[in-house]
Order: structure tokens, then sequence, then C-alpha cells
């Protein structure tokens, strides 16, 4: 299996990279801005099936030159996993910076279309027959179970991602298309998100967090994973959970 993960050079990009890594018979291209990180660099020590490349969220001639490293080295592409993600203005639509609208939606949702239009064709290719896109989401993006938590910018921007999925799903019969909420988790975005709201850390674990994501894409299939939006997280009453295990548009 030869699988694709952006943002991969921290956080929860990095983890599913290294449990990736870890697995049989398994290629990782592990995709960030800095491909020679000292993180993806000893991630490649440690295991010769991983392979750094450049990718800019939202950058045609990186995302275009990282599909051709791919198919290149490894002549195929089963799993695209775009994780990418910014979330660094909180405050009021009203005194919300257009420039920050615009560096959300660039890296969020753009970033979504230029990785996917760099990648179709070979990821459509994919031996298995059954190519998936697992888009690291944000119930945040939740339009049917509103939640914005003053970060309008970034909610906005997954928003839009999700209903991408949604196309994507509907446009190509072989390709699944799900979109993943991860939880809340303790990541440096996700920690920063939570310190904004009063609360010590994000109150979901990193290694709980990949454990759920990855479960969602073993044995995935069109019929009952494709289109679908996904939650991950236990339901603890609190203002920014979601009732069930699948979370409404």
């Amino acid at each position: 299996m030869c699988c694709k993960v952006s943002g991969a050079n921290r956080g929860l990009g990095f983890g599913l990279a290294a449990s990736l890594a870890a697995r049989p018979n398994t290629i990782v291209f592990a995709g960030a801005r800095d491909p020679a990180a000292k993180s993806l660099k000893d991630l490649a020590a440690k295991y010769p099936n991983v392979h750094p490349v450049k990718l800019t969220a939202g950058d045609k001639a990186d995302n275009e030159a990282a599909i051709a490293e791919i198919k290149k080295t490894a002549g195929r592409l089963d799993v695209l996993i775009p994780n990418a993600g910014i979330m660094k203005h909180f405050g009021t639509l009203a005194t919300t910076p257009v420039s920050e609208m615009q560096d959300h939606w660039e890296v969020n949702t753009l970033g979504l279309v230029v990785l996917f239009q760099a990648a179709h064709e070979l990821l459509l290719a994919s031996p298995t027959g059954a190519p998936i896109i697992a888009y690291i989401s944000t119930a945040m993006g939740s339009m049917g179970n509103f939640f914005n938590g003053g970060a309008t910018p970034y909610s906005s921007s997954k928003a839009a991602a999700n209903f991408l999925v949604k196309v994507l799903d509907a446009e190509h019969p072989s390709l699944i298309a799900m979109a993943i909420h991860p939880g809340w988790v303790q990541t440096a975005m996700g920690n920063e998100g939570a310190t904004n709201l009063g609360l010590p850390q994000a109150p979901v674990a990193v290694d709980t967090a990949i454990a759920g994501i990855l479960l969602r894409i073993d044995g995935a299939t069109k019929e009952k994973s494709s289109g679908r939006f996904f939650n991950l997280v236990s339901h603890d009453g609190n203002p920014w959970d979601n009732p069930a295990d699948e979370i409404v548009w």
C-alpha cells in the first residue's frame, strides 16, 4: 500500500506517518513545507519506507512535484490523507481581517483542491480498485451541529472542504472519499484553541486520534464509508461534543 500524508512534520500528521510506516508492505510519503525537518529526517532514518517530500498547501507546483516523485518512486498511490491545516485567528466576524480568511481558505480548502487535482490520476488508478481520500476535518466545520468557538476563518474553511468531500464522492464511483473529525487533539494547534477558550489543553490524546483515523481508513468501502463525516471521540456532554458517531454536515 502506498500512502501520502500532508502536514506530516509534526502533530497529527507526523503521528499518522509514523504509525503507517511501522506497517509491513507500506510506503509512506510524508509531505511538509520543510521535508528536511528533523522529525522527518529521523523518521526516514528509522523507516526506509518513509519518503519526505516538499508540499506546501495550495501550491500547485509543489503538489505536482510531490505526486511526480510518488509516481517515480512507488508507481502507485492508494491512500491520500490531506491533514495540513491552520487555525491561527480567533475573534468575531466583524473584526476578523480579510487576510485571515484568505490564509485559512488557501490552506484548509484550496489545499485539498490543489492536492487532489495533482494526485487524482495516480490515485484513481490505484491497483486496489478502491482508492481512499480521508480528509482530516473538524466538527467545527459542521453546519448542522454548530460550534464555532470563535475561530470563524478555520471553521468556515473546513465547512467548505467538507462540501468538496461530498463532491469527490459523487463524481468518482471508485473513490472512497470521507471526512474525519479526530476530536479536539492535543497538538500545538489544538492546545492553542483550548487555551483560547480557557482550557488547560485539548481533551484528546494524539495516539487516540491516530488510532481512530486509521480504524476508519482500514477496511473502508464505498458503500459504508464514502461521502460520510465521521466522529471519532466520546460524547461527554461538552458544547463541542457531537452526539453520534457520524456528524451532520
